[in-house]
């Protein structure tokens, strides 16, 4: 059964934020998110988002649990030399 899509937008101090909607799941724009943070140059928020070692742990477990194709060894591979930076 293919699930129903619905994109949406809300309105945050005059900034619009994508918001998706995948079967019960509802999913929000980080790049979006990033552009209110830092108008003139949302990257860096995302680049700074990405180098905390949490946000690797959060999609790992994320990965895990929501993604049944997960290839766990590949990431195990992917974050070992990054966790050896923290």
């Amino acid at each position: 059964m293919k699930k129903e899509l619905i994109k949406a937008e809300i309105n945050v101090n005059d900034n619009k934020i994508g918001i998706l909607r995948i079967g019960d799941t509802d999913y929000i724009s980080l790049t979006d998110l990033a552009k209110y943070s830092n108008p003139e140059n949302p990257a860096n928020v995302i680049i700074h988002w990405m180098s905390n070692k949490g946000t690797f742990d959060y999609i790992g477990l994320w990965e895990q649990l929501n993604n049944e194709n997960f290839n766990f060894t590949e990431f195990r591979e992917i974050i070992l030399p990054i966790q050896n930076i923290f």
